[in-house]
């Protein structure tokens, strides 16, 4: 008998750019362990910028390595850890997309504004309110555990549509998913709502993932594998005792989709999405909404491309089951989002709708099951993510103020906090026209509250009607070259040639983007047509009192990323044919 033990080889140069984040995420880890507080959030900051730019170059490396591209008649993509990792160009497309963004959303995060404090409570243990709460402001203790979770999240994204295993998915699917629960939690202001948010998106999200896990069991029990190659080869030549029982498959998808769809804020599954994007601190907000969606529809691609392939040279007719569910799901995100979403008065809660209707649309994409669903559908999470990160970056510096008399006893002057009545954080700050010291509270998100925006800061405002125009679909926009190819593709059908219902999804897409013109413009209206009214309004539209509203200048990282996210946004709208081209080589897909 041989007990000889043979290694494994292991190509880590292909897993370079999920190491090298992952990595960094561990060093933070350290770094909270060992680096004197007066550097450390400095030392956080520049290892969470190092570590996703490193991996975004590493990503565009890899992507014309011969072994990925297929070069001189080779297969393309390359196999690492027994398949585990598929490291093809769709992958690494949906990985460069995740660390851009990530990069992006971090420089938002890192901002501490005018006001001396970024977004993030001193201690997020301590009860709102609580002495304990106002004892960590007033010797200004600062949560630098928030970037290695933002490290371990991209990591876990990374991962999520770069693996051929159904069990390393869901592995992935928890490194992203815990810290951004935890994140979810961390706002400095609204701090009930924060904790409220985090506890809802844990709960829904462990019934997501429970249905995922359950799913990946009924697949293994057709297929008696969790490989995607296995799997498809057991769908496309059906053997084994459960070959008659198709259904057991199809159920088995339908409950990983359930799963998937739970991620990007697919109607029926988008429960969680208004109150955790209103209740999450808002650079974390923008970084949930565009780094997990392009994640999450990675591997719902990789995922469902597999099994439509498989079910397509199989003799068992269930692939038309599958096109149905999605069919509802895709109509019903984009009646959702665009209906529900026009009636929103708050700007995080509409941007939330906003985005269960982009995952709509992107599905209208998805179900053309061709290769220009692909590159639509790379093209599409790119061009939203741009948008997304820009829209809440902008956010963030549109506060509410009010008089320091109305607030309980604290220090005033530039840079001191308290805490008011209703355990919101206060930063203090002197209004220079007046002298008149002012606290400067939370985001002002009531849209009443941006009425007149246009007067303060022309510059923010435009920049955000830019974010604005190209989610609605504009001309000269990246967001309508994003929609017409989603569009175009339905149009085309599987065989690209046309035909089938899917043109159906596409009329109904532009209707709902139609629809949805009328809430991103009436915030236009807002910001350049509409006087301030000083406060937010009562359900009949009249003023009310309220706090009053200002905005608060970044200290350079925010404007960066509102800048690359607007160049990017003009760029890609009017010369969209290169990430185009790029986007086209990513239909190189490997089950």
């Amino acid at each position: 008998m041989n007990d000889s033990f043979v290694a494994p080889t292991v190509d880590w140069l292909y897993l370079a750019p999920i190491l090298v984040v992952l990595g960094a995420g561990v060093v933070g880890v350290l770094i909270e362990a060992f680096v004197p507080a007066r550097v450390r959030r400095t030392t956080q900051v520049l290892l969470a910028l190092l570590a996703t730019a490193a991996a975004f170059a590493l990503v565009v490396v890899m992507w014309r390595d011969p072994a990925v591209q297929g070069s001189d008649g080779a297969p393309y993509g390359v196999r690492v850890l027994g398949g585990s990792m598929v490291i093809d160009p769709f992958g690494l497309a949906i990985q460069g997309i995740v660390v851009l963004l990530a990069f992006l959303a971090i420089l938002v995060i890192a901002d501490k504004t005018s006001t001396g404090q970024d977004a993030f409570a001193p201690s997020a243990a301590a009860v709102p309110g609580s002495p304990y709460e106002d004892l960590t402001r007033r010797k200004g203790l600062e949560q630098t555990e928030v970037y290695p979770l933002v490290l371990f999240a991209v990591g876990g994204m990374m991962i999520f549509p770069a693996t051929g295993n159904l069990l390393v998915m869901f592995v992935a699917l928890e490194v992203l998913s815990l810290p951004l629960y935890v994140l979810s939690a961390m706002a400095r202001r609204r701090r009930l709502l924060s904790q409220e948010a985090s506890f809802k998106y844990f709960l829904l999200g462990a019934f997501a993932s429970a249905l995922f896990v359950f799913g990946v069991a009924l697949v293994y029990g057709f297929a008696g594998s969790v490989d995607l190659v296995e799997v498809y080869q057991s769908l496309a030549n059906p053997a084994g005792p459960l070959a008659t029982m198709p259904g057991l498959v199809v159920v088995g998808v339908l409950l990983i989709l359930a799963g998937l769809l739970f991620k990007i804020g697919a109607a029926p599954f988008h429960a969680w999405t208004p109150d955790v994007y209103q209740g999450a601190p808002t650079p974390i907000t923008g970084f949930m909404a565009a780094c997990t969606k392009a994640a999450a529809f990675g591997a719902l691609l990789r995922v469902l491309y597999v099994v439509s392939l498989g079910l397509a040279q199989s003799s068992l007719a269930t692939r038309e089951d599958l096109f149905v569910a999605l069919w509802i799901v895709t109509l019903l995100t984009m009646v959702v989002g665009t209906v529900v979403g026009a009636v929103q008065t708050d700007v995080k809660r509409l941007l939330a709708y906003s985005s269960i209707a982009h995952a709509g649309f992107i599905l209208v994409g998805v179900i053309g099951f061709s290769q220009l669903s692909l590159r639509a559908s790379v093209f599409y999470l790119l061009v939203y993510g741009l948008a997304t990160v820009g829209a809440f970056a902008v956010v963030t510096l549109v506060r509410e103020t009010a008089p320091v008399r109305e607030r309980v006893p604290v220090a005033v002057g530039a840079g001191a906090a308290g805490t008011d009545a209703t355990g919101d954080a206060a930063d203090n700050a002197t209004d220079g026209a007046t002298e008149q010291p002012v606290a400067v509270l939370g985001e002002a998100t009531h849209l009443a509250q941006w009425a007149g925006l246009g007067r303060r800061s022309p510059w923010l405002a435009g920049v955000f009607s830019l974010f604005l125009l190209s989610m609605a679909g504009i001309p000269l926009t990246a967001g309508f070259v994003a929609k017409f190819t989603a569009f175009g593709a339905a149009i085309a059908g599987p065989d690209g040639q046309g035909g089938g219902s899917t043109w159906v999804l596409a009329v109904v897409g532009v209707l709902a983007s139609a629809v949805a013109v009328f809430f991103y413009v009436r915030i236009i209206v807002l910001m350049f047509f509409t006087a301030p009214s000083g406060g937010p309004a009562d359900d009949d539209g009249a003023a009310v009192e309220g706090p009053g509203v200002t905005v608060v200048r970044s200290t350079g990282p925010t404007t960066i990323a509102i800048a690359v996210c607007a160049l990017g946004v003009l760029v890609l709208g009017v010369f969209p044919s290169p990430v185009l081209d790029l986007a086209a080589e990513a239909v190189k897909f490997v089950p």
